[in-house]
């Protein structure tokens, strides 16, 4: 579903990425560790050309783009296979939750407002929310908002769906009601990247997690191997950075 080759990308002399490769399957869930500052979420931004690489190939199924040179027609069709659900929700304020999730089923798609209307109604039952239609994001706790952006980026049908923290801006106690959304579509076999720093949860639902540090893959494998049994000297140290080094064996 995704293939990376040879991306790189730099900040003025800061280069964040290295170098990177990565191949990703039809339905896997591969989550993104590593520490502040690493790259994780520029990779993120990088897939669906949010974030302009230096240089590279980035395939998302049929569509390839090299992204030393590409047009704005190859950029709109490579976006257009993703979905992103960021930290900060990026709702429209002064729409409901309903109108939320409807605006790129009929902007984008052109998809009838009954037809819209549908879809939206059975997003918003599957993320709890059917309640809170005609709410607006103001009278929403963060949690509840980031479920309706969850509802809103699947809407479109994606190939992908690339998650940049989704929980980072939320109260510990919204955390779970967010994680549990996201592994239903993990169950579903929704093919998803998800950069996270809730590593049970990347545990518990990634088939693959690829552990980045200093623009570069340092490790990646299954979650057993990477919490329980990780081969590399700095994977290890940052898993005791963050006191998940008791879990695994040296």
């Amino acid at each position: 579903m995704i293939k990376v080759e040879g991306l790189k990308k730099s900040f003025g002399k800061l280069e964040v990425l290295k170098n990177i490769d990565l191949n990703i399957k039809k339905g896997e869930v591969v989550v993104i560790i590593g520490p502040s500052g690493s790259g994780k979420s520029t990779l993120l931004r990088c897939l669906n050309l949010m974030e302009k690489p230096n240089e590279g190939i980035i395939t998302i199924d049929d569509i390839k783009v090299d992204t030393k040179s590409y047009k704005r027609n190859e950029e709109y069709t490579l976006r257009k296979k993703t979905a992103m659900v960021f930290q900060g929700y990026n709702l429209f304020k002064n729409k409901t939750v309903l109108e939320n999730i409807m605006e790129g089923l009929v902007v984008v798609q052109k998809k009838s407002k009954n037809e819209a209307i549908e879809i939206s109604r059975n997003l918003l039952k599957k993320v709890g929310l059917s309640d809170k239609e005609n709410n607006y994001p103001s009278q929403l706790s963060g949690g509840q908002q980031q479920r309706v952006a969850i509802a809103r980026a699947v809407a479109l049908d994606p190939e992908v769906v690339l998650f940049d923290e989704p929980t980072s801006a939320l109260d510990a106690e919204k955390v779970y009601e967010v994680l549990e959304v996201i592994k239903l579509l993990a169950k579903e076999g929704m093919t998803m990247v998800i950069v996270t720093h809730e590593l049970e949860f990347a545990r518990d639902v990634a088939d693959r997690v690829i552990f980045v540090e200093n623009g570069a893959i340092i490790e990646e494998g299954i979650p057993n191997d990477i919490f329980t049994f990780p081969k590399e000297t700095r994977t290890k140290q940052f898993l005791r950075r963050i006191n998940y080094g008791d879990n695994y064996v040296i």
